[in-house]
């Protein structure tokens, strides 16, 4: 399956207010290697792995499997995981006919905000709720497989 998507940075919080669904997310990688990532995550009291590939050219679309797993099995898989683990909280806002998932950092990535939404092609058009910032997409380093190695308040 192919995962088609645009990042932004989150200019302000008003976007909880737009909230229909909040989750706490942990996740972990396997494998960071630029050719695939694999990663683990609890997603509430679900778990999931997922293989990533590269990204293309535009930083638009790559490859991605995902298949549930159990919250036993992903806790296990955590503890296998490289160092730099992932915590954040996800909002999902609807806006017009898609979904932004919004994900608020903490631990050592605290104060970063990113949006995603995913579209159908890459050259989808889509609103921009007023909270949305610059885009960020195709920026390695706002992937979390590298936020994970090196964390947002390792920044200048």
């Amino acid at each position: 399956m192919i995962e088609i998507e645009r990042k932004f940075l989150v200019r302000s919080k008003s976007f909880k207010a737009e909230a229909f669904n909040k989750t706490r997310i942990i996740q972990g990688f396997l494998n960071t290697d630029k050719e695939r990532t694999v990663r683990v995550r609890l997603k509430g009291d679900k778990g999931f792995i997922t293989v990533k590939g590269k990204s293309n050219n535009s930083g638009l679309s790559r490859f991605e499997w995902e298949k549930e797993i159990s919250k036993t099995d992903a806790e296990s898989l955590l503890k296998l995981c490289e160092k730099g683990i992932i915590e954040k909280i996800r909002y999902e806002i609807k806006v017009e006919q898609h979904i932004f998932e919004v994900d608020e950092f903490s631990g050592d990535n605290e104060g970063l905000i990113i949006a995603e939404v995913e579209l159908n092609s890459e050259d989808e058009t889509f609103i921009k709720p007023d909270w949305l910032g610059e885009e960020v997409t195709g920026q390695i380093k706002y992937y979390n497989s590298q936020l994970s190695k090196l964390p947002f308040n390792t920044w200048k």
